[in-house]
C-alpha cells in the first residue's frame, strides 16, 4: 500500500468526536455530572455504576475505546441508563422520571474544540477532488449546529447522524449510504475515526482505506485492524 494515506481516494468519511474534534472536551465531565444529577434526582449512589456502565475511569474521567459511551447513540445509551437506575429498585416510571430530570447533552458549540485547522484541512481536500463526509453517533441538530459554529458545513457534502435512520456503527450502513448519496464507490472511499468501531464499520463496508487517528478514544493496539494509524487529522495531507 502506499504511504500516502489518500492515494486513490476520491471520498473521505469522517468520524466527529474524537477524530474532528476534541472527545474529552465534549464528553469528559458529561457522565460525572449526569452522575451528580441522578444521585440528586434519586438520592441513591450511582457514581461508580453509571461510570462503570458507560465505560469511563472514574478517577480520569477517560473513555475506554470499547466502552458504551466511545460510538454509542445518545437514545441508546438514555436507555441503558434508564434501565440501571431501575434495577436499583426504584422501578421503571421513577426511574424514567430520575433519568429525564438529570439528562442534560453536551454543548455542542461552545464545548466543540477542533483537533487542526477544520477548514485548512477540508479545503486542501477539496483542492485534490476529494469530498467530505461525515458519519457520527451523535444526532443530527447538535451535529449541524457544531459544524455552523467551526465554520465547515459548507464543506461538508452530506452527514449520517444516529437519529437518522441507518444501523449504528460498527455497522456498514451510513458509509455505504454516503457512498450512494454522492456516487463515489466504496473502492474510492477512506473511512477515518478514533475508535475501533469506526474501523469496524469501514471495514465491513469495503472501503479502500481505513485510518485511525490518535486523538480520540483510541491506541495503536485498539486500532490495529486500520491500514494505517495517525498522529491526527492534521498528518492526512503529507506536507
Amino acid at each position: 500500500m502506499s504511504l500516502e494515506p489518500l492515494d486513490g481516494i476520491a471520498h473521505v468519511v469522517f468520524d466527529k468526536d474524537g477524530t474532528l474534534i476534541d472527545f474529552q472536551a465534549m464528553w469528559g465531565g458529561w457522565v460525572r455530572t449526569l452522575a451528580e444529577d441522578l444521585t440528586r434526582s434519586t438520592g441513591l449512589e450511582v457514581t461508580s455504576l453509571l461510570f462503570d456502565l458507560l465505560g469511563v475511569d472514574r478517577t480520569t474521567g477517560l473513555v475506554h475505546s470499547h466502552g458504551l459511551l466511545a460510538a454509542t447513540p445518545m437514545a441508546r445509551i438514555r436507555e441503558v441508563v434508564v434501565r440501571a437506575v431501575a434495577s436499583l429498585g426504584l422501578g421503571d416510571a421513577p426511574a424514567e422520571a430520575a433519568v429525564a430530570a438529570a439528562w442534560r447533552s453536551p454543548d455542542p458549540v461552545g464545548l466543540a474544540h477542533p483537533l487542526t485547522d477544520l477548514v485548512a484541512l477540508f479545503d486542501a481536500l477539496r483542492a485534490r477532488s476529494i469530498t467530505v463526509t461525515i458519519a457520527t453517533s451523535d444526532n443530527r441538530e447538535p451535529t449541524e449546529r457544531t459544524l455552523a459554529a467551526l465554520g465547515i458545513a459548507d464543506r461538508v457534502a452530506a452527514l449520517v447522524c444516529a437519529d437518522d435512520g441507518p444501523l449504528a456503527k460498527p455497522a456498514p450502513d451510513g458509509v455505504l449510504f454516503l457512498c450512494t448519496t454522492l456516487k463515489i464507490p466504496p473502492n474510492r472511499t477512506a473511512v477515518v475515526g478514533d475508535s475501533p468501531v469506526d474501523i469496524a464499520m469501514g471495514r465491513s463496508a469495503g472501503v479502500r482505506r481505513v485510518i485511525g487517528v490518535l486523538t480520540g478514544v483510541g491506541d495503536r493496539a485498539s486500532l490495529a485492524e486500520a491500514d494505517l494509524v495517525l498522529e491526527s487529522v492534521a498528518n492526512l495531507i503529507a506536507g
